[in-house]
């Protein structure tokens, strides 16, 4: 059916043309084909007489019968047939193809040729009518009189002149436009291109027959006039735009470009207005383009804000014209571009060709339209109203603010210090701030936009501040990096210079403590007074008053180094002493510290993080440990610049004062009155605590494998099964005589044996422990860690003698007099290893309770009488030895553990010349002190008040500080003092030791 379709549209359209063999021809292939694509239906009219044929030298057009091949042939032979058949059909159908394109070239080409021939004959046609025309013209003029002759000559020749004027103008103007081009003078070469376009029409030349005028064949050379003329418009047009995009350029430039593009457009001031926002758009599209980088970025930064504040300018001198009630702004321009449109287009101004006309004795034959020629829009040039120019700006303005976002984003990225930004940030502020800007900024943005517009605080202040958080940033993140760093490889040379001098500083502070350098002493202490220094630790001899090893001190120093870099170069960005500007440009100090100090945050946290996940893989090397606990401890001193990256400039000007006068206004101040902290300082109170939680982490493993090792060599000991090695352990005891009243009333004197010291294993574990203490620099570790390691220590004990009292198969079984030792070993131990500060009071009740219990154990092993009696005399020993020990321990006692002095039992009536002892103990001997009567009634007085039973607990808090080094010459310093001789402890140069 699609193949008859096609026939029947190719047989009409041949018919058409004219073409009728052709078309038979045609129809005879298309009957051949019909015959083809008929399918198999047309094998009934094969002859039945058809020979036997192989199948593959079988043609189609002998196939007469299709019900003989089924006879003849098998079912693939069948299909080798039908496959023939269609090959058959497809070789046809493409010969058809070939053939009608051919035929259809011919058939497009003759029609080509009937069209030209058409055309030519109308060209014939018109040509006999105008020679018709003018020969009429002729026999019009032989009738005409003599005198109309002469008039009529007069005329032509004015004519003639008038044209060669005409012609002579249009052969100059060319050099004219391009004098006026190359003056920049676009307005007057818009001008003389109209004009050269006025005389195209008067010479006829714009016609679509000006080929044929007359004119053009005297004066062949108007020809290539014509053309060039021609290339003048884009050429005027390109440059006034050119114009457009330049920064430097005066208004009038700018009215100028503008008139001369609606000239030559003819178009509104509407579309004036847009032709100029485009340019300027294309100009800080380029800006933002170019490939600049360094000292680069600061001028484009600035063109590009220079060119906005211009663009704006711009627009109020030629675009803004004042409501008549509303008088102009002195100094500010307005309306220049409908005054020079006005100017050019009325008669009022300067003639296209005026001051020429006297230049040569031609001029005076051109006709008036050509001397007073003046350019004129085909439409009045109606002002912009204030809210379609409002409107237009404001959608430029965002639009160039989302573009200069983007922009200066992607330029303010290769800006890599604080510093370079900084920079950039005061040469922009410079310039909004300058006379040139800020002066009638403001009369602009009210009479063009109907509100104030600040590029500085809408636009350009949130791209400095996020370029700078984004320094920060990756500044803070550099640290972090180089810290772990820094940590790993100190960790790692603590382990493999395990047996190095400075490795073994780590697990033995005291080896480090002890031995002298040059660095000990500041290089100024013979003339500086202790009171003016720093209470931050910087000499050699302060950081081993703070147990500070030399890699504590380097990995701070490292770090205080790199937090300092970055305060620098963050102070370039912050106010100054600089004289201020009329742009506030430090309004974002606050945030600017606010980045900081978050940053800083979340530096430290970092830090931390990767303390303890160094903690939990160097849990077995105990000088790695230390090494961590140390450093968190001390990270908050040693780093002075980490405050002050939280705290800001403004917190760490309110902490100005030394951290024992801020505490003792904390104290008291913020206690009593409720004294509000900044967020900064609530922020550096929390990362000390973090900090002061990770040292204790550090401790913690410390303590554990402190006391798990020494408790084991204890309970070694304790558990023996041998009754020599209980007599190994055993010490001497004290032999006493006591008076006893018999039941005759007479007094027996008796001999008794007490255990006056503990067992030698109980003395080994206290002295031990005390000596890893000590290798720790127990003075400067802080004393919650001491607790914990008393506590741990204690409640391990008492489970292994809660092991040794519910044995009832111990062997040696325990004796009287074993338990006698026993109950003196656990109670001095009770004594030794409890601690008396306040946060520790409900879990001394619970030890206290276990205490009792192990005590009536042991107790339930001696006769009840003998124990009446052995009590008094017991907790006598007791009482002594805890006293004389207390020195020996005095990392494991603290100042609480006071006992009352030897004067105090003296008579205040009988003045005895002695020396009473000093209240306070840390790890000196019993110090002597020269005091007055009145001095020593006051030192017992004290002493009374903190005298204590064996076991029960003090009430009073000891503050941790009173446990630092140097303290107790600063406790005694600070005591009241009577108006009598000064104390040898008043002096300044012995409170300031530690320092």
């Amino acid at each position: 059916m699609g193949t008859n379709s096609t026939t029947v549209i190719l047989l009409f359209i041949l018919l058409r043309v004219g073409t009728r063999e052709w078309a038979g021809l045609i129809a005879k292939r298309a009957e051949e084909i019909e015959f083809f694509t008929s399918g198999f239906s047309r094998w009934h009219l094969v002859e039945t007489a058809m020979a036997a044929v192989p199948v593959q030298s079988l043609r189609v057009s002998d196939i007469k019968e299709p019900t003989v091949l089924f006879e003849r042939y098998n079912t693939d032979e069948i299909r080798t047939v039908e496959r023939k058949v269609r090959g058959e059909i497809e070789q046809k159908k493409e010969e058809l193809r070939q053939m009608v394109g051919e035929r259809y070239r011919d058939l497009i080409e003759a029609a080509d040729t009937i069209g030209e021939m058409r055309e030519c004959s109308e060209k014939v046609v018109r040509s006999i009518q105008d020679m018709q025309n003018y020969c009429h013209t002729l026999k019009q003029n032989k009738h005409t009189p003599q005198s109309s002759k002469a008039e009529v000559e007069k005329q032509s020749q004015e004519k003639f002149y008038a044209m060669a004027a005409q012609i002579k103008l249009l052969l100059e103007m060319p050099e004219r436009m391009w004098s006026a081009l190359e003056g920049a003078q676009y307005l007057q070469a818009t001008q003389l291109h109209l004009l050269c376009a006025h005389l195209h029409r008067l010479l006829h030349l714009d016609t679509p027959t000006a080929l044929y005028s007359p004119v053009l064949s005297r004066f062949p050379i108007l020809i290539q006039q014509v053309a060039a003329a021609g290339h003048f418009r884009s050429t005027i047009l390109l440059d006034s735009k050119s114009v457009l995009r330049g920064r430097a350029v005066s208004d009038q430039a700018i009215a100028e470009a503008l008139v001369s593009t609606m000239l030559l457009e003819d178009s509104s001031p509407r579309q004036a207005l847009a032709d100029f926002l485009l340019a300027r758009t294309a100009s800080i599209q380029q800006l933002l383009k170019q490939p600049q980088h360094g000292a680069g970025i600061k001028a484009q930064v600035c063109s590009l804000v220079e060119l906005l504040v211009t663009t704006l300018y711009q627009a109020h001198a030629v675009f803004y014209l004042p409501p008549e009630v509303r008088a102009a702004e002195p100094g500010l321009g307005y309306g220049l571009l409908f005054a020079t449109l006005e100017i050019v287009t009325s008669g009022k101004g300067r003639k296209v060709l005026h001051g020429e006309v006297s230049a040569g004795s031609w001029f005076k034959y051109l006709p008036s339209s050509v001397t007073d020629f003046q350019p004129a829009l085909r439409t009045l040039a109606q002002p912009i109203q204030s809210e379609q120019l409002r409107d237009t700006l404001q959608h430029w303005i965002d639009t160039c603010k989302e573009d200069m976002r983007s922009g200066m984003s992607s330029l303010l990225i290769y800006v890599k210090s604080v510093k370079g930004l900084a920079s950039i940030r005061d040469a922009v502020c410079d310039l909004l701030s300058s006379d040139s800007i800020s002066q009638h900024w403001s009369g602009v943005c009210e009479h063009l936009l109907d509100k104030p517009l600040d590029l500085w605080h809408d636009l350009l202040q949130p791209l400095f501040l996020h370029r700078l958080q984004v320094i920060t940033q990756e500044g803070m993140e550099s640290i972090s990096s180089s810290c772990k760093q820094l940590l790993s490889s100190t960790l790692q040379e603590l382990e493999g210079e395990a047996s190095s001098r400075e490795s073994r500083f780590e697990s033995d502070v005291s080896s480090f403590l002890w031995c002298e350098s040059q660095s000990d002493l500041p290089s100024d202490a013979a003339w500086v007074n202790v009171s003016q220094r720093s209470s931050r630790p910087e000499n050699g001899l302060s950081m081993k008053t703070h147990a500070l090893t030399p890699r504590v001190q380097n990995f701070c120093a490292a770090l205080d180094s790199k937090l300092k870099a970055q305060l620098e170069d963050l102070g370039y960005f912050l106010p100054s002493d600089a004289p201020v500007s009329r742009l506030n440009r430090y309004t974002d100090g606050p945030a600017v510290e606010q980045a900081l100090s978050e940053r800083c945050t979340a530096c430290l946290m970092d830090i931390m993080s990767n303390v303890r996940t160094e903690l939990t893989d160097s849990s077995g090397r105990m000088s790695s440990v230390l090494f961590l606990a140390r450093l968190c401890q001390s990270l908050g001193d040693l780093c002075p610049s980490l405050k002050q990256c939280i705290l800001g400039w403004q917190g760490e000007s309110r902490n100005t004062g030394s951290p024992q006068v801020q505490s003792r206004k904390l104290g008291k101040a913020g206690v009593s009155k409720g004294l509000e902290l900044s967020p900064a300082q609530v922020t550096w109170a929390r990362m000390k605590e973090e900090l002061l939680a990770c040292s204790m982490e550090a401790y913690r493993i410390w303590n554990s494998a402190v006391s798990q090792n020494l408790v084991k060599h204890f309970a070694s000991s304790l558990h023996t099964t041998t009754a020599g090695s209980v007599l190994i352990t055993a010490t001497n005891w004290e032999e006493l005589e006591i008076q006893e009243e018999a039941e005759s009333g007479n007094t027996v004197v008796s001999k008794i044996q007490l255990p006056v010291q503990p067992s030698w294993y109980v003395q080994s574990l206290l002295f031990h422990l005390c000596l890893e203490v000590n290798k720790v620099g127990g003075h400067a570790v802080p004393r919650i860690t001491l607790t914990e390691l008393l506590r741990t220590c204690l409640d391990q004990v008492l489970a292994e003698y809660d092991k040794l009292t519910q044995n009832t198969d111990v062997v040696p079984p325990i004796t009287q007099n074993r338990g006698l030792q026993l109950l003196f070993d656990v109670r001095y131990l009770s004594t030794a290893l409890t601690a008396r500060t306040e946060d520790t009071r409900s879990s001394r009740s619970h030890m206290q309770r276990r205490i009792q219990q192990i005590c009536d154990a042991l107790e339930s092993h001696i006769d009840p009488f003998d124990l009446d009696v052995f009590t008094p005399h017991l907790n006598s020993n007791l009482n002594r030895l805890t006293q004389r020990t207390s020195v020996l321990l005095g990392f494991l006692t603290g100042t609480e553990k006071q006992f009352t002095p030897r004067s105090s039992n003296v008579s205040s009536q009988e003045p005895y010349n002695i020396l009473p002892l000093a209240s306070s103990q840390i790890r000196f001997g019993l110090l002597p002190l020269s005091m007055t009567n009145s001095r020593k009634a006051k030192s017992s007085s004290r002493a009374s008040d903190i005298t204590r039973p064996l076991i029960s607990p003090s009430s009073n808090p000891i503050p941790e500080d009173t446990f630092r080094p140097g303290n107790l010459f600063r406790q005694l310093a600070n005591q009241e003092e009577e108006p009598v001789g000064p104390s040898l402890f008043k002096l300044g140069w012995l409170s300031g030791m530690a320092k």
